[in-house]
């Protein structure tokens, strides 16, 4: 298929950008005969709407991480038909899916950034208007997933013993603490049999018995330990409910904490939560609120207080100095209501989430408020978006567009 074939396929204004910006002809559809064609393929590709959906940004992700450009490492139409493409998208994004994307935002910020682009971009406004992107903050992108493939690739092999060393990395990678208490079990097992050695007769008999008996109870907790903290951390792991403050004062030894009772419609009565907002949110605006809390954390002491839930709110996007306020559920919701994450409807929370795993470290920095202010989780892998709801609506901040929440 020949460029002009593929440029017709392009709805417009999208046609009209690539028009613009790249000049009939030139090199800018491809130097070579090879060149020529793979930029019609990819504006072809573009036309047919495929390459830039959300559902396919994985695939792209992983094309555009060697490269500058489309095709041959040069500028050409394809770098423009993809970047007008791909604009309708990445001007709605949240800080996190940029930071998610690295790779396609790379591209697409070098791209709008060409004076020929922008050239053409102008009288075509606010269709693909500069999108202001600030990477300086951008967080480490961590890649565990390779060296992992990479053990058990090494370990692999078609004999039973190989089958077995596999299955047991397997169940490393998914319970360390667990392999932790094997391993002290092992060491307390070496050193009580050799104190036995030292022991005479029926004793020893009677004494190894005992010990028999006495270790079943601990390898059965560990086990239930292990069913319950396995797998990679996702949302629904973490215990969202509608609360009620039904009593509050500031801390008599911290002056930026409150001393909060919050319903949370247990029959055992209101949990003590410690919230460090007296600096952020007037005691009066606190007083008979109704609120989002995260149930499932240890209980930790503030002060010499224990607290034994934590409010989720939001900060504004420039930080704290720029407010902090409660995130809200619908109106008409009552404490103890299940909040959840859309698309983890079935998931079930821990009873309690393990310090050691930081489940809830490593959810949280995908939280944000969206446009609609509208309270969400955004998965940094997909770049999915999944609102943060109870069974009547979505929890919301009052004011704030692309907060964080904690």
């Amino acid at each position: 298929m020949s460029a002009s074939a593929a440029l017709a396929k392009l709805p417009s204004p999208l046609r009209d950008l690539v028009v613009a910006a790249a000049q009939d002809g030139s090199e800018d559809f491809g130097k070579s005969e090879k060149d020529k064609a793979e930029v019609a393929d990819w504006i072809d590709k573009v036309a047919q709407g495929d390459v830039a959906k959300l559902e396919n940004f994985q695939n792209l992700e992983t094309t555009l991480i060697p490269r500058t450009y489309l095709v041959s490492n040069y500028f050409t139409a394809a770098d423009v038909a993809l970047y007008g493409a791909l604009h309708p998208t990445l001007s709605q994004w949240q800080l996190a899916q940029y930071y998610s994307h690295p790779a396609i935002t790379r591209y697409f910020d070098h791209i709008q950034n060409r004076p020929s682009v922008r050239k053409a971009a102008e009288p075509l406004a606010p269709a693909f208007s500069l999108i202001q992107l600030d990477l300086q903050k951008a967080p480490h992108q961590e890649r565990k997933a390779e060296p992992v493939k990479k053990k058990e690739k090494a370990k692999a092999a078609p004999t039973a013993e190989g089958e077995a060393l596999t299955a047991a990395a397997e169940a490393d990678k998914v319970d360390k603490a667990a392999m932790k208490v094997e391993n002290k079990s092992t060491k307390v097992d070496a050193g009580e049999a050799a104190s036995r050695q030292a022991e005479k007769g029926k004793n020893e008999g009677k004494v190894q018995k005992k010990e028999k008996k006495g270790k079943e109870p601990k390898a059965t907790e560990g086990s239930d330990k292990k069913t319950e903290d396995a797998g990679e951390p996702i949302p629904s792991m973490i215990d969202l409910r509608v609360g009620h403050i039904v009593d509050v004062k500031k801390h008599p030894d911290a002056d930026g904490l409150y001393i909060e009772q919050i319903d949370f419609g247990e029959e055992t009565g209101p949990r003590t939560v410690v919230s460090g907002l007296v600096n952020y949110i007037p005691i009066e605006d606190m007083r008979d609120k109704f609120l989002v809390g995260v149930c499932n954390l240890k209980p930790a002491n503030m002060r010499g207080v224990k607290s034994f839930a934590m409010v989720l709110a939001a900060t504004h996007k420039d930080g704290k100095d720029g407010g902090v306020e409660l995130v809200q559920p619908p109106p008409g919701s009552k404490p103890g209501e299940r909040v959840y994450f859309e698309g983890f409807e079935d998931g079930q929370p821990l009873s309690q989430l393990n310090p050691k795993k930081k489940v809830f470290e490593t959810i949280q920095p995908g939280f944000t408020t969206l446009e609609t202010r509208e309270a969400a989780w955004i998965n940094p892998a997909t770049g999915s978006v999944h609102k943060i709801r109870t069974k009547d609506g979505v929890c919301v901040a009052p004011t704030f567009v692309g907060a964080s929440l904690s």
